[in-house]
Order: structure tokens, then sequence, then C-alpha cells
């Protein structure tokens, strides 16, 4: 259910630094001036999948995160944000957002004592599946996203102006916001309108987006990947024939249906064992292979190692020197 939170403002060092933790990320904060207090400012609102927030330290600060699970963006409205990751150092000040890729490290090396954020959290199941939806990556990989937004374009400015409408709900929660059919759909128009502002390419209207049959039918994919799926069953849920949907997969996924399926099963089998999450047979079961060999040759073939080397490799990480 999507939930509106009350401010939070604080002058302790450790209160400031659980409250910006329990919102968004475990961290590691260090102050870069002698000020013996901190004057935090944190209100959030959050629709589920999408966390959106102001936040200002009052105070010089570096951050160092390793962002799990979620990606991050994090727009000044004021003041400067100088970061560095994979990418050299950056800035961003108003005009300009960083992005944090999800499950990469990062560190904020100057969040300035002026600076106020806008920061949106996506969590990466979310925000990758809305990827999926309207065809701005393959399905189901980890988004490749560039080092910073524009919100001074067309695009940009209009996910900035819908973000910062939503973050102002905050400073007063409305029964809205916490509705469980109004939550969701404010919460994909924000994540659908960031990745069109920073896949330029997805707003060309050249550029095929996905029609609703086949995004209906990968939701429901996704939503159900263990279950024993028939061609004429994904038809069924995207209001079509087999033989159109095949054609709708081939032009909009470049994949048949069954493939996607296969990819989405494969991802999130991947997963329980990066996880060590069970054995082999038990990921293969669970995700709906009736093959244990097919399953291993898939993952094989997928990510260039059999899924007993991953589970073997991620235990042998654990054992003692």
């Amino acid at each position: 259910m999507s939930t509106s939170e009350q401010p939070v403002g604080t002058r302790d060092w450790d209160t400031a630094h659980r409250a910006v933790a329990d919102v968004y990320f475990p961290h590691e904060l260090r102050a870069l001036d002698e000020r013996d207090e901190v004057d935090l400012t944190l209100r959030t609102v959050e629709l589920g999948g999408v966390t959106i927030g102001r936040l200002t330290w009052g105070a010089a600060v570096s951050i160092e995160c390793d962002y799990p699970g979620a990606y991050e963006v994090n727009v000044p409205i004021s003041g400067r944000l100088h970061s560095r990751g994979h990418h050299d150092e950056l800035v961003s000040a108003p005009g300009q957002g960083t992005i944090f890729t999800a499950d990469q490290p990062s560190l904020i090396t100057r969040w300035t004592a002026d600076c106020q954020v806008l920061g949106v959290k996506f969590d990466a199941e979310h925000l990758e599946r809305e990827a999926d939806r309207i065809r701005v990556a393959p399905i189901r990989r980890r988004l490749s996203l560039p080092p910073q937004i524009d919100v001074s374009t067309d695009a940009g400015a209009s996910w900035l102006s819908l973000v910062t409408a939503l973050s102002a709900q905050a400073r007063e929660p409305v029964d809205l916001l916490a509705n469980p059919l109004v939550g969701p759909q404010l919460a994909s128009a924000v994540t659908t309108a960031f990745l069109l502002a920073v896949t330029p390419d997805s707003a060309d209207p050249d550029h095929q987006m996905r029609p609703g049959m086949v995004k209906r039918v990968l939701d429901a994919l996704h939503d159900d990947p263990g279950r024993p799926w028939t061609l004429a069953e994904m038809a069924a849920i995207g209001g079509t024939s087999v033989r159109r949907l095949q054609e709708a997969f081939a032009q909009f996924v470049e994949s048949s249906p069954t493939r996607a399926l296969t990819d989405i099963r494969l991802d999130r089998a991947h997963a329980d064992l990066e996880r060590a999450g069970g054995t082999v047979a038990d990921a293969a079961a669970r995700w709906g292979f009736s093959s244990p060999s097919r399953f291993a040759a898939a993952y094989r073939r997928r990510y260039g190692a059999s899924p007993a080397q991953t589970l073997r490799g991620l235990r042998g990480t654990r054992q003692p020197d």
C-alpha cells in the first residue's frame, strides 16, 4: 500500500543517519566540517517500488553506499553534489541529477551544506520491469543508465515536475496517495517518465513502443513465471490469437513468448543460486523447469557457467582461507 511519511527533522548525527538509512539505504556517513550538529530535514512519500523525498543535511557530508537492490537519482534543488563511482568525479547542480546504479558501490564525496536534494529511489525489480514493458532494454538485464539526468530538457523537466509535485504531498499526507489503486499508477508514471528522459531513443516517434497486449502478457509472466504456461493461455491474457501474439513478440520483444518466459525463469533461478538459496534442483523446479538437464543447458548458454558452478563458487567464497 502506498504511504506518505511524516517529515523528519533532527540535529543529532546518529538520529539523522538512522532516519535516512531507513528510507533509502544503509550507508557510511562522514562530516566534512567541524560542526557538532547536523540540521537534517527529510520528507518522503512511498508509492510502492518508488520512494520520493526531499533531503538536506544542513552540513557538508560524504556518503558511501552500495545501493543494494535499488537505483537512486539525486537531483539538487540547491547547492552541489560531488560523487565518484564507476565514472570519474561527477558534479551535479540544479538542472542535473546524479544516477546511482543498483548494487554498484559509489561515494558521494561532498554533499554541500546548502544542498537540498530531490531523491528518488527505484526498487531494481520495479525499474527493470518497467523498462521491459516499454522496451528500453532487453528483457531482465541490469539497466545501463547514464551517470546523470538532464532535467532541463523537455522530457527531463516533465519528469522533474511530476516528482516535485508528488514530493510536495509529503508535507501533508493525503488519503489519495495511500489508495492502493492510485499509488502503483503514480509509481508507474514516475518510472516511465524517468526511463524516457534518460533513454531518448525510446521517445523517438520512430521507436516502436510495445502494444498493450504484449505488456499484459509480460506482466503476467513476470508475476508468475513458475506456472506451466501454454501459448494459448498467454494469448488469452493478451486478448489475441497465438499467431498474432508470436508475431507481436517477434516485432516488439525480438523474441518468442516462450523464450521470453525462459529468460525470466533463468533470471529468477540465477538470483536464487547467487543467494545460495537451496539446491540446483530446487531452483529448477521452483521456476518451472521440468527437465534439470535442459535447465542446466539453458543456464550455461545464458551465464557461461553451469548452475552448480554458480552455487559452488558462491559457497566457496564463504569458506575460511
